[in-house]
This record gives C-alpha cells, sequence and structure tokens, in this order.
C-alpha cells in the first residue's frame, strides 16, 4: 500500500508514524487524532463522497477542507510549505 496518503501526506515521514498511526490509507482515515470511528474530512470527501483515490483527480485541491484541518504546530509559513509539498506528492503519484 502506498504510504502517500489521500491528501498527499508522505506518512513515511510524518512524526506520528508509525507508532499514533499506522497510515491514512491503511486506517481508511481514522487516524488517531479524530473521534472514535470517525474519518479524517479530508479522506471522507476524497474516498466517500467523490470516490477519488487521492485528492490529486480533484480540480479544487487545495481546498477548503484542506485549510480546515490545518495542524496546529505549524506557523502560516510551514503550513504553506506542507501544502505545497502534497500537492507535488499528489501531481508525482498520479
Amino acid at each position: 500500500m502506498s504510504m502517500i496518503s489521500v491528501c498527499g501526506t508522505d506518512c513515511a515521514a510524518c512524526y506520528c508514524y508509525p507508532n499514533l498511526c499506522k497510515g491514512c490509507n491503511e486506517v481508511k482515515g481514522k487516524v488517531f487524532h479524530m473521534p472514535e470511528g470517525k474519518a479524517c474530512t479530508i479522506y471522507e470527501c476524497t474516498v466517500s463522497t467523490h470516490e477519488y483515490s487521492n485528492c490529486g483527480k480533484c480540480d479544487k485541491v487545495p481546498c477548503d477542507i484542506w485549510r480546515a484541518t490545518r495542524d496546529p504546530k505549524f506557523t502560516d509559513e510551514e503550513f504553506e510549505e506542507n501544502i505545497r509539498e502534497r500537492t507535488r506528492n499528489l501531481r508525482m503519484n498520479l
């Protein structure tokens, strides 16, 4: 299974992997920071609603959902760089 999540995050490079999270694709978006049994809103939108394999299939990327699910540990500059990196990952894995 790919370590690039539906939103373009490289799970293998994430500080949460593999101890807190096994990878978004592996857990079907039900990551540790979501309420029990709930999937990440990005995963839900991408896979469940639009039936895309990843956000790179959507012409709205990066969208409002991406911005609403910001990791609070990032500064504004780090968050924008994170979005650019995730978008690059998606383009390379289409």
